[in-house]
């Protein structure tokens, strides 16, 4: 009786738990040491999108509605999403502020009622050009949402190879001023000099006096590689929180081919480190990082062929992303636990270096065949290969796949059993 009593309580606990939005679960975030918590004190980590600029005539701005949001949320799986107001070029807010901030609001109004996280963005190269006006902004943002624990400011969208000690950190300390005097608690998102990659310079001067302040990483994943993750490791380690407010599959120029291995080394990387972040850009633009073919609704509602390449890889990722890289779920590719008679793997050695040779021991009942994965912490199969064993104990050398450094699973299936090890890769 007891026992069943038991499962009933984890039953509906589970109900309750699934039928909450991000927010509600979440709810406001902050920062501790070099990490963004959730209410409950846990590492977080969020996948999502960013609209493209809000200027007139751009094409991006009609994507800025409650339908494109609610389809994001609904197909997509996001936790958070990215309203890029564009400020200093043709058609933003310094020429039209009326227009570009009804299209915020529309988005951040839309991400309230659907439960997810929503980052407000001064979407600039020149902010401190615009001090003035972005302190008339913020102020009027943080009166409006101050009190939703949904929104997040972002400041300074990327500063260009400009001083952080000179330029950017006095621009962000007299914004945040503005803001805190209204909005004491929200998390607010500094930009960092070098279209936000030099993270580790304001890593050696940051901000003081206020607090849930983190900084902007921004990376393209065919031009930048490993140097612009250890600038990133580097500011981990000198205790300050990042977070990723735009990414993207292709070059840096927004253009060219999609790049997945260089991809899976990045979501790698924010998986292991709790980085939440927003892919560039739901857009229908002729160009690689766009997630929609030209001619694509800007009501949502698309279909697998209304993505392109990009689109396609970022909404799985993003789809998958909160069951394999939140401590508060486990990896969805091992839902079925071994059984030692059945089948039994002890890898070694572990960790192990990229690209070495790893021995597996695999105790199992009878010959058969067994499918080898290696998968990213995020979910993703990096490699697979069939291999046949032996009735009892055999040993088999496998190769680890060319990775960066981080955690990953080895997951050996066979139609009897499966086992799932967390594996170590220096």
């Amino acid at each position: 009786m007891r026992t069943a009593l038991l499962l009933l309580i984890v039953s509906l606990f589970a109900f309750h738990s699934s039928a909450q939005t991000a927010v509600q679960y979440h709810g406001a975030l902050s920062v501790v040491g070099s990490q963004i918590v959730n209410q409950h004190g846990q590492a977080v980590s969020f996948a999502g999108a960013s609209l493209f600029w809000s200027n007139n005539n751009w094409g991006g701005e009609a994507f800025y509605n409650a339908s494109t949001v609610n389809w994001l949320k609904d197909d997509w799986n996001i936790e958070i999403v990215r309203a890029a107001m564009g400020v200093e070029d043709s058609g933003g807010y310094i020429s039209d502020s009326t227009s570009n901030k009804a299209k915020v609001k529309t988005v951040v109004n839309a991400a309230i009622n659907e439960g997810v996280y929503v980052i407000i963005d001064w979407h600039s190269h020149h902010a401190e050009n615009y001090q003035t006006e972005a302190i008339e902004f913020f102020e009027e943002m943080a009166t409006l949402y101050g009190q939703y624990d949904n929104v997040i400011y972002e400041i300074y969208n990327e500063p260009l190879q400009v001083s952080w000690d000179n330029v950017i950190k006095p621009y962000a300390n007299a914004v945040i001023a503005a803001i805190r005097a209204i909005d004491s608690t929200n998390l607010i998102i500094v930009g960092t000099p070098t279209w936000s990659q030099d993270v580790d310079v304001a890593a050696m001067n940051p901000i003081t006096g206020y607090t849930n302040i983190a900084y902007t990483l921004h990376f393209y994943a065919a031009t930048h590689g490993q140097w612009l993750r250890n600038k990133a490791t580097a500011a981990l380690n000198n205790g300050i929180a990042l977070m990723v407010t735009e990414w993207g599959t292709v070059s840096a120029n927004g253009n060219g081919a999609v790049d997945s291995v260089s991809t899976a080394d990045w979501m790698n990387f924010l998986c292991n480190n709790h980085l939440s972040h927003c892919n560039w850009a739901v857009n229908d633009k002729v160009e690689g990082a766009s997630a929609l073919f030209n001619g694509a609704s800007t009501l949502g509602n698309w279909s697998s062929n209304d993505l392109t390449p990009s689109g396609t890889l970022v909404r799985k990722i993003v789809q998958d992303w909160n069951l394999n890289c939140n401590d508060t779920v486990m990896l969805s590719t091992s839902p079925i636990p071994s059984t030692a008679s059945v089948l039994s793997v002890e890898p070694f050695p572990n960790p192990v270096r990229a690209s070495n040779l790893m021995e597996l021991r695999i105790n199992n009942s009878m010959p058969q065949s067994i499918e080898v994965q290696w998968c990213a912490s995020w979910g993703a199969i990096l490699s697979k290969e069939v291999r046949q064993v032996s009735e009892g104990i055999s040993n088999l050398k496998i190769h680890t796949p060319t990775v960066a450094a981080g955690i990953y699973f080895l997951i050996i299936a066979t139609k009897e059993g499966r086992s799932v090890q967390k594996i170590s890769v220096q």
